[in-house]
């Protein structure tokens, strides 16, 4: 009897040994930790390793693999505790599994390498067992008020260069490192509000607890981008394991939003688990611009956002807008005119039945009856669109006190010049392009510059679209700080146009002159300092911080769009006003990703 009760003490001793307090089986021998694996740094010090015995449970099953968490977390935030494990199809597991794997540590570049990516740690050629089913998950983490606030201003100020393991791993301040920190892990965002809408990629750009821990907020709701504030708080929703809604900036999520912290494309993202839904923040346009006073002049830049005359709603929308939001004004800048007959038609450049079917669509609306402003480009040579032959443009009222000045009608390939008439700028071509052979605008927008009398004096204004950010490496990218590749010919672009500014001043220094557009980029930036230069002053900077905003990019609210004026024109400079009826709305209910510009001037006449 007491030789049977010693080897049930004995075998009862041995199973306690073999348990880790949470009822789940122990192997006798583990090998490599998840947290070990992944490491307090960017790449795993296992890279191209095989690994044994890693012990955890399954958490999120996917098409080609799974993620799992550490049953033994080393209560260090700088190592993840989870790691996807790819099985190529889908996985012979279930959520709840408690499984130990053998697998080679690979760091993998969505995409591959070269595109700036940072790499995911994964296992590899996984030889997966299961050990036990139907455990509970561990605890998700908590991105906010009771887990782990995010870094909210900077994203990396320890790298010079490329990412490595030799540089600083400060999750506590860089937000690079912080949700690098999470990678594989399942996380929970309380209270998340909507920064930015839900985009074409149904993707959606939340920040926890209601912004309390985020920065600058637009009235609206989103989040300003700053000099030196590029938002690290954000946190964008995926649509790769449950589906996303359609959902508008401001709305917000009552119940917790859980998911896995993975990375593509530039960014970390969260893969919720489940589906999610919100509460509308009931966000409306903004109300109308009041009317213009009696001898006040009214100019507007607006990006319609690929618009060509087959789009026949959307030009009704332009013309309910221009009368109804914009009480139509004196004169507007537009960009991404396409031809008649739009992308990805290739025939044709000519976009004169979009323009009058835009000016039709006013007068139909009980407004004023339009002219336009319009040079065709060669075909496919100033990027957008394939077949859309995007280009600027003017439509400006016939009603009111200004003309076109004549002069010669301008074409695709010829420069226009400043003349010195009498002591007077003049321009040679009426429209034209500015230096359109220029290597600053190779597969890029030309300037279109025009020149009005009005009250009797010359108003010269220009209309540009600059390259866009595309190319440039991502905000949370393996090169930090971000390279940005692009910048290089907005410089050119933007020397260009101050070079043509400034031969128009050089003749008479109180000449009247309007620069505006889709500069793509943003107030502080080299390209609108070098623009800018001596000579210019832009508008936007007269807005109060929260309202300097035309776009929202990744929840990011930035000024993309800008109206600049000579320096001899300040005192005429009455307004400028940003009508944000599109930036702050999803992907299919706004007319364009742009909002509006309008300034407003009350210049004295010569006469007076």
């Amino acid at each position: 009897m007491k030789k049977h009760l010693l080897l049930l003490v004995t075998l009862l001793v041995l199973f306690l040994a073999a348990c880790d307090g949470n009822g789940l089986s122990s192997p006798f021998s583990k090998g490599e930790s998840i947290a070990e694996i992944q490491g307090a740094g960017h790449f795993s010090l296992f890279e191209n390793e095989t690994v044994t015995n890693v012990w955890g449970i399954v958490t999120v099953i996917r098409a080609d693999g799974f993620y799992m968490e550490s049953l033994t977390p080393d209560n260090d935030p700088a190592t993840s505790e989870g790691i996807f494990v790819y099985t190529e199809w889908v996985p012979d597991v279930k959520v709840g599994d408690e499984v130990m794997v053998d697998a080679e540590v690979e760091e993998m570049f969505p995409g591959g390498v070269g595109t700036e990516n940072l790499s995911i740690t994964q296992l590899n050629d996984p030889v997966v067992t299961v050990k036990s089913s139907g455990n509970p998950l561990p605890e998700p983490t908590i991105i906010g008020e009771g887990g782990r606030i995010p870094p909210d201003t900077v994203i990396d100020n320890d790298t010079n260069g490329v990412v490595s393991n030799e540089t600083l791993f400060d999750p506590e301040q860089d937000g690079l490192d912080f949700y690098e920190s999470l990678e594989g892990m399942r996380i929970q965002i309380n209270q998340a509000m909507v920064i930015g809408p839900t985009n074409s990629y149904k993707e959606i750009v939340v920040v926890g607890d209601m912004g309390a821990h985020a920065g600058v907020f637009t009235p609206q709701g989103g989040l300003v981008l700053r000099e030196e504030d590029y938002n690290p708080e954000r946190i964008i929703l995926d649509d790769r394991l449950a589906e996303t809604p359609f959902v508008q900036i401001g709305d917000y999520s009552e119940a917790p939003i859980i998911g896995v912290v993975d990375y593509e494309y530039g960014n970390f993202k969260i893969l919720p688990t489940t589906k999610i839904s919100f509460t509308s923040g009931g966000l409306k346009q903004e109300e109308a611009v009041s009317a213009e006073e009696e001898g006040q002049l009214r100019v507007v830049s607006y990006n319609v956002e690929n618009l060509s005359a087959k789009d026949t709603e959307r030009i009704k929308n332009l013309a309910d807008q221009i009368v109804s939001l914009l009480s139509i004004p004196d004169i507007i800048g537009l960009q991404e005119i396409q031809d008649n007959n739009g992308a990805p038609n290739m025939s044709g450049v000519e976009a004169d039945e979009t323009y009058q079917a835009i000016i039709d669509a006013i007068l139909a609306e009980g407004g004023p009856e339009y002219g336009y402003v319009n040079i065709d480009p060669k075909p496919e040579r100033d990027g957008g669109e394939p077949g859309g032959n995007i280009r600027v443009g003017f439509l400006y009222r016939l009603d009111r006190d200004f003309a076109l000045v004549d002069a010669p009608h301008g074409d695709a390939m010829t420069a226009v010049e400043v003349l010195d008439v009498d002591g007077e700028p003049q321009l040679s071509l009426n429209p034209g392009r500015i230096d359109p052979t220029h290597d600053a605008f190779v597969e890029s927008r030309k300037p279109l510059a025009v020149q009005f009398t009005y009250q009797g004096e010359s108003l010269f204004l220009i209309n540009n679209h600059f390259n866009s950010k595309g190319g440039d490496s991502p905000l949370f990218g393996e090169v930090q700080p971000p390279e940005l590749k692009s910048e290089i010919q907005r410089l050119l672009q933007a020397r260009v146009v101050n070079d043509f500014v400034a031969e128009i001043l050089a003749i008479d220094s109180d000449a009247r002159v309007i620069v505006l557009g889709d500069l793509n980029d943003f107030q502080f930036s080299e390209p609108l300092n070098v623009l800018k230069g001596e000579i210019l002053l832009n508008l936007m900077d007269t807005l109060p911080l929260e309202e300097r905003y035309t776009y929202v990019y990744d929840g990011n609210s930035e000024a993309l769009d800008h109206i600049l004026i000579s320096e001899n024109i300040e005192d005429a400079f009455v307004s400028l006003d940003i009508l944000h009826i599109n930036s702050g709305f999803d992907d299919v209910q706004r007319f364009s990703d742009h909002d509006i510009l309008i300034a407003t001037f009350e210049f004295v006449a010569a006469d007076e």
